[in-house]
């Protein structure tokens, strides 16, 4: 086979998953189980008898996928509406993750027989949670989640992966060497998460500073330093012996919240990238699993996918936020939404590749635990959301015919405000606001079309106000315009959700 060929057979691959993808999520099924499916018809059992089993590169490839995915996870993160969930977000993404894992763990030991450590090897591996693949369903059915569901559910998607690697690959050396202390592993712990979290936050703001220094001649320089920045982070983490997943989250958690020149434009990219990570992923995932051998893992895989859906995930949500006082239907629907995803296939091969006992059944169960829970709990979500009372529907936004590219070398902020019942706005003219003098309103949206703002046109409730202004200036308009500070971005980047949030820069 040339290698035209293959060339050929990625880019119809990679085409099928992302035309599959939009009937997928109108089915309520997230994208990834699609993706999968591509990867397994085109594999070895399936009709495209592609052959591939190449374990080491699948972990480096999905190592680097996850590295990316993570950099905009916390590009596209909103520090404002996360940092009130912060401290529940890290409960949930450690002590949640060591709940998980001693429940399934001890499921699988007493249930199957398995030893304790390979049982709480496949507990670690299950551990973390995907919810990039909850947010593409809920932006698809444009399904929005009261209160902090949906920004605990953000940060936490972010935070509980390096605590997952980290039992994963203490276990193995656990494994490997039985004279070894568990308690030996604390320091380890500690090392790794400071480390990672330090260099996270020193490389991110160094970037940062490279970035607006740096006078590069093209613009798409840009997106490829912010790449490069992103790599040289995990790798000077991991290096160091610190978790490079959380550095690189931090990092684009830094920048991601900062003004930089061409921010919109590399934004824009470092999105379509990490779909093509997270599609790549999942596809090379798929064709490295065979079909016939999780046969014979069936029974135990579906027993461990139920009990992890329905007794360890709520066990690990609801003790993890014991002494929180968020309402009991919120803490459901965050449990429900631990759909397992493409790491803890990612971190399946590990076992493998240090040849751990009953690694290959422990891969075979992890891949349909995964299938599992998201044909279960990924095709249910509006409907555990609408039982909970918890759903609320995101309106669909208009699209602006206009385009602002902030070059970061200014403050202004392009912002959508809208216009509530009852506020001072409603039913007055532009011109008698007294809107500050260097705040301009450019466009109107009412009724499906946009108007052309005068000092004369009057505004409504339910218009929607496209506001250029400096930030305490706009902050002035919004609390004029806005009911209850109504205020969304407009013109960003885009968003793994429907959401509101801080003005885009």
């Amino acid at each position: 086979m040339n290698s035209g060929l293959y060339i050929l057979i990625a880019g119809a691959l990679l085409l099928a998953s992302i035309v599959g993808s939009k009937a997928s999520g109108r089915l309520g099924v997230p994208g990834l189980l699609l993706f999968l499916g591509v990867g397994m018809l085109a594999g070895s059992d399936g009709p495209g008898g592609i052959e591939f089993s190449n374990y080491l590169f699948a972990q480096w490839a999905g190592t680097v996928a996850l590295c990316f995915i993570l950099f905009q996870g916390g590009l596209s993160t909103e520090w404002s509406l996360v940092r009130p969930v912060l401290k529940k977000s890290l409960s949930l993404a450690t002590l949640g993750v060591l709940l998980s894992t001693g429940v399934m763990g001890a499921f699988a030991h007493l249930a199957f027989g398995l030893p304790w450590l390979s049982a709480l090897l496949l507990g670690a591996v299950v551990s973390s949670t995907d919810a990039s693949a909850v947010f593409t369903v809920l932006k698809e059915r444009r399904l929005g989640l009261r209160g902090e569901i949906t920004p605990l559910l953000e940060l936490e998607s972010g935070g509980n992966d390096p605590m997952a690697v980290f039992l994963t690959l203490g276990l193995i050396a656990l494994i490997q060497d039985p004279g070894q202390s568990v308690l030996g592993l604390a320091p380890q712990f500690l090392r790794e998460m400071l480390l990672g979290a330090l260099l996270g936050y020193g490389l991110g703001r160094a970037s940062l500073w490279a970035i607006n220094k740096l006078n590069l001649q093209f613009e798409g320089l840009y997106s490829v330093m912010l790449i490069a920045l992103a790599l040289m982070t995990y790798g000077a983490a991991a290096s160091l012996h610190g978790s490079g997943f959380l550095a690189v989250y931090i990092a684009g958690l830094v920048i991601g919240n900062a003004d930089f020149i061409h921010k919109r434009s590399v934004l824009d990219f470092l999105d379509g990238l990490a779909w093509l990570m997270q599609i790549g992923m999942f596809l090379m995932l798929g064709l490295l699993v065979n079909p016939h051998e999780l046969l014979p893992t069936a029974g135990l895989a579906l027993a461990c996918a139920l009990v992890l859906v329905f007794v360890a995930r709520p066990v690990s949500v609801y003790l993890s936020l014991a002494a929180s006082q968020m309402p009991k239907r919120d803490k459901s629907m965050v449990a429900w939404v631990g759909l397992r995803g493409a790491v803890p296939i990612v971190l399946a091969t590990f076992p493998l590749l240090a040849g751990v006992p009953n690694a290959n059944l422990l891969f075979n169960a992890v891949f349909f635990i995964v299938l599992t829970s998201v044909l279960l709990q990924g095709t249910t979500l509006t409907l555990v959301a609408r039982w909970l009372r918890v759903r609320e529907d995101t309106p669909k936004r208009p699209v602006y015919p206009i385009a602002y590219r902030p070059t970061g070398t200014g403050r202004n902020d392009m912002a959508e405000v809208d216009v509530g019942p009852g506020s001072e706005a409603d039913g007055r003219r532009i011109m008698d606001l007294k809107l500050p003098p260097d705040a301009l309103v450019i466009l109107v949206h009412r009724g499906g079309e946009f108007l052309v703002p005068k000092g004369a046109t009057t505004l409504q409730a339910g218009d929607s106000v496209l506001v250029l202004a400096l930030g305490d200036d706009l902050k002035a308009v919004q609390t004029k315009l806005g009911h209850q500070g109504t205020v969304r971005a407009a013109l960003g980047p885009p968003r793994r959700k429907e959401k509101s949030a801080r003005s885009a820069r």
